[in-house]
């Protein structure tokens, strides 16, 4: 069975960091795309950052750009998040996702064009200001 799960989420001050981890079983992360989504209370879930690991390209939504860095480690099969400067807005449930289509849009948000086949369970990120 596929299994992602995610680690790393946790309370934090404003202006801190915090690196997530997704660590994939029965399931190679070079396989397709693999990213980060969030959800705060009252709203949709949005996408965060992707990445095609076997190629290395990258996707990050505007809101994140140059704060947050989405990697991998093939050797652990895990893809991080780190997230540094973090502000109040970034608080939120965070989920690692598999296999989805990231399409990047015009206002420097993304989305997904194909729903991820695999999702992790989450892990909170409280940031306070």
């Amino acid at each position: 069975r596929v299994r992602l799960v995610e680690s790393g989420g946790g309370s934090v001050q404003a202006g801190g960091s915090l690196r997530l981890s997704c660590e994939a079983s029965e399931y190679d992360i070079n396989t397709d795309s693999m990213g980060w989504f969030r959800q705060a209370p009252g709203k949709e879930r949005e996408g965060v950052a992707a990445i095609y690991p076997r190629v290395g390209t990258t996707y990050y939504d505007d809101a994140v750009e140059g704060r947050f860095t989405i990697s991998h480690d093939s050797a652990k099969n895990t893809v991080f998040l780190q997230m540094d400067k973090v502000k109040a807005e970034d608080t939120a449930l965070y989920y690692c996702a598999a296999d989805f289509f990231p399409v990047k849009t015009s206002d420097g948000r993304w989305y997904t064009a194909k729903q991820p086949t695999y999702w992790g369970q989450g892990t909170q990120v409280t940031v306070s200001s």
